[in-house]
């Protein structure tokens, strides 16, 4: 057992853990300094004209998992352990009718949850969350303007007790790591009604092309439950730039496959929701958790995060465009021609034009769809070029 350990276990517990837990939790984080909430900091005058909401992910974790998201995942959040320590409880939440219950499950584990939050830059937010246990934190690292304590209890006695900490955004900063965990051998402990309120981010863009004078047009390819070796036949002999689109669980039965047909210069993975289902039919707490969770999926499996969300059967509503917001993305993209399937639409008049976004599905004819589409594309003499790059 290593000293750290040791020290924990030792007689001496009660009298050194306090200071050692305030004093580890602030190394885990990467900070320094005590453990106290950072005072507060002056908004912008447009921060302090702009409505407050509530920017967390699931935050009273109310929102079942999806079928096809990440088995035993928690919505919204990732844990360190996994469903082998965390998962949602409905013994005696703190409001609503679960929490999240986390047991972390060796001595070298604190049972650390988190999640990434669209912030504005520049701008001071204030996270808290009902806690139940010993030794528990919450804490915002990655992003912030300055190092932020995080906000601890040594214990709640048994029930809930609200912590509460502030922090601002750095000037450049458009996310923050959000975290809650326990202490090394204190057991496990509880957590509900997260918040982090402050103004959200200005909603995503919806676009159907992009804007430019430039002979190009750009190939995107959705969903990717049915993947050839001939599509991705086409797409190296061409080198093309693919802009896909693929769902997480689909994307994760064939990562290499996936990198490989995005290898060209100007390709890119981007956000097509969790389950595939018609945002509009959800309210935005859960439309977030469709896109958020996807997003962590897609770069957990390919090191980068998506900018660009595309909503499953091109539906969306306003929700739609501030939940994109709130998970990082900057558009929210249909397209105005269609060559899945053998089909050949384009939905304006005449042929092909500069900026056309192209829709394509991982399907059987996907390598003659690539083929037609390429050859309509230099029909009306442009060329494929990356979409990522253009929108942003």
């Amino acid at each position: 057992m290593s000293s750290r350990l040791s020290a924990l276990g030792s007689g001496r517990l009660p009298a050194r853990l306090p200071a050692l837990a305030a004093s580890a939790a602030l190394l885990v984080a990467g900070l320094a300094g005590p453990a106290v909430a950072a005072p507060p900091v002056t908004a912008t005058a447009a921060t302090a004209t702009a409505t407050t909401v509530n920017l967390a992910t699931n935050p009273g974790f109310e929102i079942p998992a999806s079928s096809l998201a990440d088995w035993g995942s928690v919505p919204g959040w990732r844990c360190s352990g996994g469903p082998a320590e965390a998962a949602l409880t409905t013994a005696a939440p703190h409001s609503g009718g679960s929490a999240l219950a986390v047991a972390p499950a060796g001595d070298e584990s604190t049972g650390e949850c988190v999640q990434t939050v669209s912030v504005r830059p520049g701008t001071t937010y204030t996270a808290s969350a009902w806690v139940r246990g010993k030794f528990v934190f919450l804490g915002a690292t990655g992003g912030t303007d300055r190092p932020t304590a995080p906000a601890w209890t040594e214990s709640t006695n048994g029930g809930w007790q609200k912590l509460t900490t502030r922090f601002t955004a750095a000037p450049g900063a458009t996310t923050v790591r959000l975290s809650v965990h326990g202490w090394y051998q204190q057991g496990p402990f509880a957590v509900d009604d997260v918040r982090v309120d402050g103004p959200a981010p200005a909603p995503a863009t919806a676009a159907a092309s992009v804007p430019t004078s430039d002979k190009v047009v750009f190939f995107t390819v959705d969903d990717g439950w049915q993947i050839t070796p001939e599509a991705e036949q086409v797409i190296a002999a061409n080198k093309l730039p693919i802009t896909a689109f693929p769902l997480p669980m689909a994307a994760a039965n064939n990562p290499d496959y996936f990198r490989r047909v995005t290898a060209a210069p100007g390709s890119s993975i981007q956000d097509h929701s969790v389950s595939h289902t018609d945002l509009t039919t959800l309210p935005l707490a859960e439309q977030q958790v469709e896109i958020c969770d996807a997003r962590d999926s897609l770069a957990r499996l390919f090191g980068t995060a998506p900018t660009v969300f595309r909503p499953p059967y091109f539906a969306w509503n306003a929700d739609t465009l501030q939940a994109a917001a709130n998970c990082g993305m900057r558009t929210v993209l249909t397209a105005d021609a269609d060559f899945s399937w053998g089909a050949s639409n384009v939905w304006h008049e005449g042929t092909l034009s500069p900026g056309d976004v192209v829709l394509m599905h991982w399907t059987d004819t996907l390598a003659d769809d690539l083929r037609r589409a390429l050859a309509a594309a230099e029909a009306a003499g442009l060329k494929p070029a990356g979409l990522a790059s253009y929108l942003h």
